[in-house]
């Protein structure tokens, strides 16, 4: 029989619906029914395509036993982390706190009270590597409660009052300067692995947002040692087995410092950072490379997680079948040179495998290889290797695939719509800024309220219950601004405002410090505050960064200001962690620079001159640089306004701090005046 998660929206919470656990989802009838019950509250937190939550959810979960004693002596309380990154974040601090580390699937013990007093995370079913079973850890939590209550209550108490009294080290409301920018490059260049690119040890994660801020530094001071640093890292990541050599796409992050045997699940947010990131290279270097990548991973995005109401789902699973009915990680990806020469006989397979890094003794388990492109000698003909690359693709599209998270998460499409519609247009791909638009579409009606208030998720055209948070407005905010500089439609910078206005209503304190829940989100045992970025931006940064774009693309002085200070963690924690601030420093640079306001009017949008002007304008290097397009004398756009054909024919205004250069028809000095 069905738990009561048969009815959520969230993919994983449903991957849990036919558990013998009596699952609740997180409300408060799951607490109201411990204190009626006087039992503790299990709250396992995971997503869908996390290989350790489906493991322990076999192997625990599903069991009957486990299941009855847990339904006899628990509320089991499950949370889908993408859904609630709230409930998340503050069960997620307090593991960290206790026991030094956390990740998911995340385990912790509550009183009815919601508050916290025992932890972890993965627990096996039988005692391993030091760890309890957890059965094990059901009976002592059990036993707990029933014979030292008071005991309990003191350590769920204690650890509710210390989470309650953590406070930021918020530094000042003062934005980062040259010193604070030079000590972060620094201590990036101190973590750098010159080997391998990338920063720290294994695994080692996409350093996206970090990399903005290596382009946009050197951007702005022509650091050739920030360049080299983040076209190393590129290049090392798109050679490794982190990217999908058929198919593009990144995978979450590498195992090892190589890049070469990934987590394999794909999510929309590394694709859409990183898409960003190798255009923006390609956009700095002309790298051939770069822009391979950035089209591949943008033609991934779109054709593999791309909703049937114009959204982007979530994430495809690290797991799929591997043919003979098992779920196995990685299994749809790797390869064998058997394999190789099944499909492709014995000359063409021998090419591949030495083309791929594809071993007798493999790069993966049991023998099984991640394809790569090693740094090998010898020159490959072109027209070859994409026949052998369209023929392995068509054979793994045989194999059974891995299954995909169709929730639509607000954030991560204000992320893709920023990268699609940036890389749609710096590759002529009128097709990727289609797609980005249709996800706009759908975000305003039907996450957006009539009072332009956000949802965090949608599924199947469904919106679900729980409220945007903080990296939900600002990063729809960002993508938006990013669709109207490409455009020229005032609608996107409009409904941009109306989302960040609800960042400086209900995000902001009036010390400028931003939360990352609204003033009137529901009430958890602490209201979540983390400036770091992680595997996204924070909500944090990511307002930052939108604020300062829209300020300047409005002039609106509050947002303007609301930026500045919400910088002034980036001055605290730039120098001291930069791999964990990353975008802050990237928009740090944007404020450095100006940022700068560029308007582009012709007689028409379709007029090949003022075309001109508006790709060059869009390929500008200048960090932070916000574009508007239109026809002359159009109220369409702000920055627009004032801005009169020159001769009759389009011209390109340059402003920055508040200065304005002469309008210029030449897209020679136009592209000076940004690049410099």
């Amino acid at each position: 029989m069905p738990n009561r998660l048969a009815h959520e929206t969230s993919p994983y919470l449903l991957q849990h619906a036919d558990n013998p656990v009596d699952w609740w989802p997180w409300s408060a009838e799951a607490f109201d029914e411990a204190r009626r019950t006087n039992r503790p509250v299990l709250l396992s937190v995971g997503y869908s395509s996390c290989h350790w939550c489906h493991v322990m959810a076999h192997e625990s979960f599903e069991d009957r036993p486990t299941a009855d004693y847990l339904n006899e002596h628990f509320v089991g309380v499950k949370v889908d982390r993408e859904e609630r990154p709230d409930v998340d974040a503050v069960y997620m601090e307090a593991v960290q706190a206790a026991t030094g580390q956390g990740g998911w699937p995340m385990t912790v013990f509550l009183t009815p009270d919601a508050e916290p007093f025992y932890f972890g995370t993965y627990f096996p079913p039988a005692p391993r590597h030091g760890m309890p079973s957890f059965r094990q850890v059901l009976e002592g939590v059990r036993s707990a409660w029933t014979d030292r209550r008071d005991e309990v209550a003191e350590v769920a108490g204690k650890i509710t009052r210390d989470l309650a009294q953590r406070e930021i080290d918020y530094g000042s409301t003062e934005a980062p300067g040259e010193e604070e920018l030079s000590g972060a490059l620094l201590g990036l260049t101190r973590e750098y692995d010159p080997q391998r690119g990338g920063f720290g040890g294994a695994p080692k994660f996409p350093p996206s947002m970090a990399l903005e801020f290596l382009l946009r530094h050197h951007a702005r001071t022509g650091s050739e040692g920030a360049l080299e640093m983040a076209r190393d890292t590129c290049e090392r990541m798109a050679r490794g087995g982190i990217y999908d050599q058929l198919a593009g796409g990144f995978a979450r992050y590498s195992v090892d410092r190589e890049w070469v045997v990934p987590h394999f699940e794909k999510m929309l947010y590394d694709n859409a950072l990183l898409c960003r990131v190798y255009a923006h290279l390609w956009r700095s270097t002309g790298s051939e490379l770069a822009r391979r990548v950035a089209v591949e991973t943008a033609d991934f995005i779109v054709r593999e997680l791309r909703t049937n109401e114009g959204g982007f789902a979530s994430a495809l699973d690290a797991d799929s079948d591997d043919g003979t009915g098992k779920h196995v990680e990685g299994a749809y990806y790797v390869w064998t040179p058997e394999q190789l020469t099944e499909v492709l006989g014995e000359k063409d397979g021998g090419l591949a495998a030495q083309y791929f890094g594809v071993t007798d003794d493999g790069t993966f388990e049991e023998g099984q290889s991640v394809l790569q492109l090693p740094q090998t000698e010898g020159v490959f003909d072109a027209e070859k290797v994409e026949s052998v690359r369209s023929r392995l693709l068509a054979a793994r599209s045989q194999r059974p695939a891995p299954s995909r998270d169709d929730k639509v998460v607000a954030a991560w499409n204000g992320l893709a719509i920023a990268a699609l519609a940036e890389t749609g247009a710096y590759f002529d791909r009128p097709d990727l800024v289609e797609a980005a638009v249709s996800a706009a579409d759908l975000l305003v009606r039907l996450h957006l309220d009539e009072h332009a208030k956000l949802a965090r998720t949608s599924k199947d055209g469904q919106v679900g219950a729980n409220a945007g948070v903080l990296e939900d407005y600002a990063d729809v905010a960002e993508g938006f601004l990013a669709l109207a500089s490409v455009t020229g439609e005032g609608v996107w910078l409009e409904f941009a405002g109306f989302l960040l206005d609800h960042v400086l209503a209900g995000f902001v304190d009036e010390s400028g410090a931003l939360y990352d829940t609204a003033v009137d989100a529901e009430q958890l045992i602490r209201r979540p505050q983390d400036p770091t970025d992680n595997a996204t931006p924070s909500g944090w940064t990511a307002a930052a960064g939108a604020l300062l774009s829209y300020a300047a693309q409005t002039g609106a002085e509050p947002h303007r200001t609301a930026a500045e200070r919400a910088l002034g963690v980036v001055k605290a924690l730039g120098p001291r962690v930069p791999r964990f601030i990353g975008w802050g420093l990237a928009v740090a640079e944007a404020y450095l620079d100006g940022p700068r306001e560029v308007a582009v009017v012709g007689p028409s949008l379709t007029d090949e001159g003022t075309k001109a002007l508006h790709r060059t304008a869009l390929l500008g290097t200048a960090p932070g640089a916000v574009v508007a397009f239109g026809v002359a004398e159009s109220d369409e756009l702000p920055l627009l306004a004032d801005r009169p054909l020159v001769d009759g024919g389009p011209a390109a205004y340059v402003c920055r701090n508040f200065t304005c250069d002469a309008p210029t028809t030449d897209p020679e000095r136009l592209r000076t005046a940004l690049n410099r």
